[in-house]
C-alpha cells in the first residue's frame, strides 16, 4: 500500500472519529469561527498534518522506525530553536536554566549526528522471526543494507518532519488564544489534513487497487493510526496536558524509543547497532536537559511576580475608648464644668488599638 495513501486514510478516519465528539462536548463552550481561525487551522492541517506524516513516513522506508522514533526525540530542541528565531524565546546565557537548553539542544543534535553515521557492531536482540514491513509482493520495501545516501535522505527526510511539526507548535499555540476549543481545533486540523493528503495522495498514487480497503491488515492500520493515534491519543495528550501541564507529558516520549526499539528488533526484525544505542541515548539526556532547563526556567517566572502583587495596603484603624471619671458627677456643675475641660486631657487618656488589615 503507497504510504501517501495510508496519511490520507489516517486523517479520513481521524476525522470522523474526532469531529462527533468535538459536536458532543463543546456544542456549548464552542468559539464562533472566524476567517483567521479557519486558516489558522489550514496551516496547521498542511504544517502539523499531511506534510510532516508524509516526511515521517518515507524517513521510515528509507531508514527504520527506530531512527524516526529516535530523531523525533529532537523536537524540544528544534522548538527552542524555532522560537529562540522568531523572538518567542530568550536565551540567559547566565542563568542555569538558559545553559542547560544551549548544552541540551547542542547534546540532542549530537545524538542525531551519531544516530546517522555511526553503526558500530550489531546488538543481538530477542527476535521472533516475524518480518512484517520488509516485502510487499516479494519485493524489497526496506532493506536492512541501505546505503549511506538512502539513510542521510531519510534522515534529513525525518529532520524535516521535526522541524514542521515544531513550528506546528507555534501556529497552535496562536490558534489556541483565539479558538480555545481543543476537541474542535483536533477536528479541523484533522479535516484540513484529510484534504491536503487526499489531494497529495491522488496526485502520486492513481491506482485505485492501491486504494482499496479490506478485511486485512491494511484496514487494521489505517484505523487504528486514524482512530488511535490521531483521535485517542490526541484527546488523552490534551487532557494530561490540561491536568499536569507539557512539561510532565514531555518526559514520557523518550519511552516511546524503547519500545519501538524492542518492537522493531523482535517484531519487524530491525538491526539495532551500538552507535544507534549511543545516539539514542545522547539524544535522551539532551532532551532531559532542555526540558530541565526550561522547567526551572518556567518556575522563576512564577516565583517572581510583579511588585505590584505584592504591595499590601495597610489600613490603621485607631479606636478611642473614653473613660470619663464618675467620681466629678457628686461635684458641682462650676466642678464639672472645671473637670469636663481637665478630663480632656487628664481623664480622657485614650485606650489606643491598632488594628492592621493587610489587604
Amino acid at each position: 500500500m503507497n504510504l501517501s495513501v495510508i496519511v490520507a486514510y489516517r486523517y479520513v478516519f481521524a476525522t470522523a472519529f474526532i469531529a462527533p465528539l468535538a459536536l458532543i462536548i463543546e456544542r456549548k463552550t464552542r468559539t464562533k469561527m472566524t476567517w483567521t481561525i479557519l486558516f489558522q487551522a489550514f496551516l496547521c492541517g498542511l504544517i502539523g498534518g499531511a506534510l510532516p506524516q508524509n516526511l515521517n513516513m518515507e524517513a521510515i522506508a528509507l531508514t527504520s522506525v527506530t531512527f524516526t522514533t529516535a530523531i523525533s526525540n529532537l523536537i524540544p530542541a528544534i522548538t527552542f530553536i524555532i522560537s529562540l528565531s522568531f523572538g518567542l524565546e530568550r536565551l540567559y546565557l547566565r542563568t542555569a536554566a538558559g545553559k542547560a537548553k544551549i548544552i541540551g539542544t547542542i547534546t540532542g543534535i549530537s545524538g542525531a549526528m551519531i544516530l546517522t553515521f555511526v553503526k558500530g557492531p550489531e546488538i543481538e536482540m530477542l527476535s521472533f522471526h516475524v518480518n512484517l514491513f520488509n516485502r510487499r509482493n516479494g519485493h524489497v520495501v526496506h532493506s536492512h543494507t541501505t546505503s549511506g545516501v538512502m539513510t542521510i535522505i531519510g534522515a534529513l527526510a525525518s529532520v524535516a518532519s521535526n522541524v514542521s511539526y515544531a513550528l506546528w507548535l507555534i501556529i497552535q499555540a496562536k490558534m489556541s488564544e483565539r479558538y480555545p476549543c481543543p476537541y474542535s481545533s483536533t477536528a479541523l486540523m484533522s479535516l484540513m489534513g484529510a484534504l491536503l493528503s487526499l489531494s497529495f495522495a491522488f496526485c502520486v498514487e492513481r491506482d485505485l487497487s492501491q486504494w482499496r480497503l479490506g478485511w486485512n491488515v491494511r484496514l487494521l492500520t489505517v484505523a487504528y493510526a486514524g482512530i488511535v493515534v490521531s483521535g485517542v491519543m490526541v484527546a488523552v495528550i490534551s487532557w494530561c496536558v490540561r491536568t499536569r501541564g507539557p512539561l510532565f507529558v514531555s518526559v514520557f516520549s523518550p519511552l516511546m524509543l524503547v519500545v519501538v526499539a524492542f518492537a522493531g528488533s523482535t517484531i519487524l526484525d530491525e538491526k539495532l547497532y551500538l552507535g544507534s544505542i549511543i545516539g539514542s541515548m545522547l539524544i535522551i539526556c539532551g532532551l532531559y536537559v532542555v526540558l530541565w532547563g526550561k522547567s526551572k526556567e518556567t518556575k522563576k517566572n512564577q516565583s517572581v511576580p510583579s511588585e505590584s502583587t505584592h504591595k499590601s495596603d495597610t489600613v490603621e484603624i485607631m479606636i478611642k475608648s473614653r473613660v470619663e471619671d464618675k467620681s466629678n458627677n457628686k461635684s458641682s456643675a462650676l466642678d464639672n464644668a472645671v473637670n469636663a475641660v481637665g478630663g480632656n486631657e487628664d481623664s480622657c487618656e485614650n485606650n489606643v488599638t491598632h488594628i492592621h488589615y493587610k489587604a
